[in-house]
């Protein structure tokens, strides 16, 4: 037995020495919140020198051209939250009009794709994740309910449009924010982190559907400097659940938020939709606003 512990705590001391090992662990030390606050402040600052200093650093960091944008010139922007959350030219993203289709809600990386099954999602390989936990469901209902439906999850890297759209029709008729931890959501950290997804801060958007009731989740990560909705406007950081209920039709392709900086987008679709994630859709996929992601077979 001390052989194997012995063996046990050896096998998790190498891979806290790896590169990835280090990086993931690091954060567990940081200040996440303090980090993230100094972050927005300096972000949202319109002093001219600290607003060129860090758009155009940015610009350069992350190869980011304004071709596909509404503003051309990175002068234009007022502060870097304003140039992070840039808009796009009229007509830049066509919204996929594939009947009862299920498009991306962002630009991004598809992190993971799939269906629910015994009330999980998968978070990475051999990483799954409670949805009812994703959800903060507090009547813990949503893990029933969700059961055998499907998710989508989107990764928004540093260089992509951070404005998050809707994925399909529907009534916002609630948002919850959930206070919680800021780490990471790369892949690295996907992989390391357990429940990164549902221990993140994160505001979770409720909507009645022709399917159903569907959820969009707008996650926060290190450094994200807040989470806005066209329903809440900016969130209030807190230390508890905050819910709001609200009564906000939607069409497919409308904008429903954005991150000031980058995060993660997932969606959740119960089993009613019968959703059919397009063959071409796995991790790793690289998408765009609007694209189609697969088919609900409402019966």
């Amino acid at each position: 037995m001390k052989n194997i512990m012995k063996d046990s705590l050896k096998q998790k001391a190498q891979q806290l020495l790896t590169r990835d090992g280090l990086f993931t662990a690091a954060q567990h030390l940081v200040p996440q919140q303090k980090i993230s606050e100094v972050a927005g402040r300096l972000a949202a600052s319109q002093n001219p020198i600290v607003k060129k200093a860090f758009v155009n650093t940015f610009a350069k960091a992350y190869g980011i051209t304004l071709e596909e944008y509404a503003r051309q010139n990175l002068a234009d922007f007022k502060s870097f939250n304003d140039f992070f959350t840039r808009e796009l030219a009229e007509e830049a993203r066509p919204i996929d009009d594939t009947e009862q289709g299920i498009v991306s809600p962002a630009d991004g990386i598809i992190s993971q794709i799939g269906y629910i099954e015994q009330g999980q999602i998968l978070q990475a390989k051999g990483r799954d994740y409670a949805v009812g936990h994703l959800l903060a469901d507090t009547n813990n209902q949503d893990g029933n309910y969700y059961e055998g439906g499907s998710f989508a999850t989107v990764y928004l890297a540093p260089s992509n449009y951070h404005r998050v759209h809707m994925p399909f029709d529907g009534t916002l008729i609630e948002t919850r924010y959930v206070p919680g931890t800021l780490f990471s959501v790369n892949n690295v950290t996907a992989q390391n982190v357990p429940d990164l997804f549902a221990r993140n801060e994160r505001l979770v958007c409720i909507f009645e559907t022709q399917y159903g009731r569907a959820a969009v989740v707008l996650v926060g990560a290190m450094i994200v400097a807040g989470i806005e909705t066209v329903a809440t406007g900016k969130i209030d950081r807190s230390d508890s659940i905050q819910t709001l209920e609200h009564n906000l039709s939607l069409k497919k392709g409308d904008e429903l938020g954005r991150f000031y900086l980058g995060s993660t987008a997932i969606v959740v679709m119960p089993k009613s939709a019968g959703v059919e994630w397009s063959q071409d859709m796995e991790h790793g996929s690289v998408v765009q606003m609007g694209q189609l992601l697969g088919v609900a077979n409402k019966a």
